[in-house]
């Protein structure tokens, strides 16, 4: 077994204002190098399901694997140390904080993480940001950059602490066909050059037909998982 990711069984109910059951019986994997995209239309759980498997969603019943380790009965506190060392998360809203510069927003994951100095953490935020071909934006602050640039931060931000997995929530949801273009072909070069796993949820067929596997999505199961057409 090859997985960096593993779901079994899981079950997600929201409890307000009814009693909904949003995910129903969710079993999937993703394999170490592999991007996979999830698919389906607005409201059939997709995006509640990467909020469980980036460990920020704590509330199902069912198992989550991550890099061989179950997440079930681990403190809050060793949940937020393996989500630092082990996923980047890609908001569709990048969540720059506008005030402060572009290295300190890429920096900050890196420093809350404690496990190098700064002035590594800096050279390493600077060797992200030029992969990313923004390296001339570093001073500048985050608000004064434009959206494809603030998507690329972002990236760079999930990048910081080299994760064993990028999730990413509709990276391309606020950007134009240009600028999505890129950030697919980043997040493609990122999983064959660094051997990172990728699991991206978007409405864009476009962005999903390029990438390894395609998981639908509806009323809360997976319908269709390319990867057992195979």
């Amino acid at each position: 077994m090859n997985s960096i990711l593993e779901a079994k069984n899981i079950d997600k109910y929201f409890l307000t204002p009814t009693k909904f059951h949003v995910l129903k019986d969710i079993s999937l994997q993703v394999q170490r190098k592999e991007f996979v995209s999830i698919m389906g239309k607005s409201g059939c759980g997709k995006s509640t399901l990467l909020y469980i498997l980036s460990t920020m969603d704590t509330s199902y019943t069912g198992d989550l694997i991550i890099d061989g380790q179950s997440m079930n009965n681990q403190s809050k506190d060793d949940l937020s140390r393996i989500r630092n060392e082990k996923i980047g998360f890609i908001f569709q809203f990048h969540y720059l904080l506008p005030e402060f510069t572009v290295l300190k927003n890429v920096m900050l994951p890196a420093l809350k993480l404690g496990k190098e100095d700064r002035k590594t953490i800096e050279k390493n935020a600077l060797a992200k940001l030029d992969l990313l071909g923004i390296v001339d934006q570093a001073n500048k602050k985050a608000s004064k950059i434009s959206g494809g640039q603030k998507q690329r931060v972002a990236i760079a931000r999930a990048l910081i602490n080299n994760p064993k997995i990028i999730m990413a929530d509709e990276p391309t949801g606020n950007l134009d066909s240009k600028n999505s273009e890129i950030v697919f072909n980043v997040l493609r070069s990122l999983s064959d050059e660094f051997d990172m796993s990728m699991l991206v949820v978007t409405h864009d067929h476009d962005f999903a037909a390029k990438t390894d596997r395609i998981i639908e999505m509806e009323d809360g199961y997976i319908l269709k998982d390319k990867m057992e057409e195979i």
